[in-house]
Formats: structure tokens, C-alpha cells, sequence
């Protein structure tokens, strides 16, 4: 049987389905036995990758590809696939989420009651979402997919930005065009965050991005932690730069409580969850399992 190398959570269903097709390794010091790995957050380092003298296949449980050392894979001749798309619903409903919960103070709201605290109703008044413009850094699968719900269900307008987006796309996905990342931030009642971790990428949002923003907008990272500079992030927040932000992803994971970011209250912190849901796991746990098998069962 094919040895299949994976120490993390996967959707029961696909882990049967791997184990009944695989020999399943969980133990490190088996690592050079593996043929394929199943990674969802390890760093695949060139050192990992020099001990995994049998791999030849890495599939990621999801869409980004780096945590892995792409240059040593190549070197070694390792084919690395990741199944992108198959959670974007879900991140799209967290990027609402965490709209909504910013945009109502509800996690302000709750903290008051648990602490004992006193409720003013001036402190915690929130805005609605009818009639308000969403804009888009980015205009992905999971970016598009959140426009539909904030269009269809919430009434608002929708303005996009993308290195790759022209006036003829975003007219077909119901958008206005943006030419610039700062034209977005100048219009937008609420920024989502919608790119992939890229060197163009990194930090792409900083101090002169949250000085552009309106001061009752608010911002939303479902992404990659390092798109944003969270220094910059933390300073426009408590400077009333900006309304709010919510971040589901860090730079450095999982977030230390004693983080900046988490000390203030105008800010929302959640542990990686987007894809979190029931039905995303069972999708992309079953998609890169078939994805691990396939490729084995097709090289020689």
C-alpha cells in the first residue's frame, strides 16, 4: 500500500477513505517512509523535505501553498496541489459574520454584560448594512461570493479592486471598478481583504492604506496575516484611524493573547475558522485525499 504521511485533523469520512486505499503514518520518525504528505498547517520546510527521502507529492488541505518550500519541492522533484475554492462559501459567510458583528458591537455588547460592565447604548451604537458600500481588495472566489451575499442580502453596493480586474469583469460580477486600492478604501463603508499571500502582497495594507480608509469604516482579514502590517493596524485602530477590524488569520499563528491587537476593543479576533465549517471540511478533506491517491496510483 501506498504510505501516506498525516498528523493532523482531517474530516472522518475522508480519513476511512485514506485509510481503507493507504497506509496512514503519523509518527515523525516514519516521515522518510512517506510517499505523500496531507498538510493543512506544518511548515514543510526544505529541512522537512530533506528527511522525507520517499516524497513525492504533497497535497494541501485547502488553498495556499506557503507553508511549503516550493523551491526545495521543485528541486526534489515533488509534485505539490492544493484544492482551492471548495471552502470559499464558507469564508465568504465569515467575512459577513464578522461584518455584522463589528458593525452592531455584538462582541462589545457581550463584553459588557460578562464583565459587569456598564451599557451605553451612545457607546455600542452600531450602523446598518443597507445602502452601504463593500469594497474588495482582491475579487477572488471567496471575494465574489461575499458581494453576493452583502448584494442579494444586505442591499449594499459593491466596488472592487484586482491587479487582473478590468471594467468589462466587474461589470459582469455585478461591481463597480475600481482603478486603485486607494479608490476602494476612499468609497468603502466596510474593506474585506481578499488576496493570496504574495512577495507583491506582503504587507499590502500598512499606515498609508488605514489613513486613506473612512474613519467609520471598518476592515475584514479572512485571508493571510502578513497582507497587513498589524503594527500600523493596531496604531489606526486605537487612534480612531478607522471604526474597526476584524482579523481571522495572524502572522504568527496560533495569535499570542498578549498580542496588541487583542487589548483593544474595537477589534475582533478569531483562531483561523473560516473554513471551519462541517460541510468545507468534508469537501476539501475529500478532494485532497482523492487528490494524494490519484497522483500515487498515476506515477511510476
Amino acid at each position: 500500500m501506498k504510505k501516506v504521511f498525516l498528523c493532523e485533523y482531517i474530516h472522518p469520512d475522508a480519513y476511512a477513505f485514506l485509510k481503507a486505499h493507504a497506509e496512514v503514518i503519523r509518527e515523525w520518525d516514519r516521515l522518510p517512509e512517506a510517499e505523500a504528505v496531507i498538510n493543512r498547517n506544518l511548515n514543510i520546510s526544505d529541512e522537512v523535505i530533506e528527511r522525507a527521502t520517499s516524497l513525492r507529492v504533497i497535497g494541501i488541505h485547502g488553498t495556499g501553498v506557503d507553508d511549503v518550500d516550493m523551491e526545495s519541492a521543485k528541486k526534489h522533484g515533488i509534485q505539490v496541489f492544493s484544492v482551492p475554492h471548495l471552502n470559499s462559501r464558507s469564508v465568504a459567510e465569515m467575512n459577513v459574520a464578522l461584518m455584522l458583528a463589528l458593525g452592531r458591537k455584538i462582541v462589545q455588547a457581550d463584553r459588557r454584560l460578562t464583565e459587569g460592565a456598564p451599557v451605553r447604548m451612545a457607546e455600542l451604537r452600531g450602523m446598518e448594512m443597507c445602502g452601504k458600500v463593500l469594497g474588495l481588495i482582491g475579487v477572488g472566489d471567496i471575494s465574489r461570493q461575499t458581494a453576493d451575499i452583502c448584494r442579494k442580502g444586505l442591499g449594499m453596493q459593491v466596488i472592487g479592486w484586482s491587479r487582473h480586474l478590468t471594467e468589462e469583469k466587474a461589470r459582469a460580477m455585478t461591481m463597480a471598478y475600481a482603478h486603485s486600492i486607494a479608490e476602494v478604501l476612499k468609497k468603502a463603508d466596510v474593506v474585506v481583504i481578499g488576496v493570496a499571500l504574495t512577495p507583491e502582497t506582503r504587507q499590502l495594507m500598512g499606515k498609508e492604506q488605514f489613513e486613506q480608509m473612512k474613519s467609520n469604516a471598518i476592515l475584514i482579514n479572512t485571508t493571510r496575516g502578513a497582507v497587513l502590517d498589524e503594527q500600523a493596524l493596531y496604531e489606526s485602530l486605537d487612534g480612531g484611524i478607522i471604526a474597526g477590524a476584524a482579523c481571522d488569520v495572524f502572522v504568527d499563528e496560533p495569535v499570542d493573547a498578549s498580542h496588541p491587537l487583542l487589548t483593544l476593543d474595537n477589534f475582533i479576533a478569531t483562531p483561523h475558522l473560516g473554513a471551519n465549517t462541517e460541510e468545507a471540511l468534508k469537501r476539501v478533506s475529500m478532494a485532497v485525499v482523492q487528490g494524494v491517491l490519484k497522483r500515487l496510483n498515476t506515477q511510476r
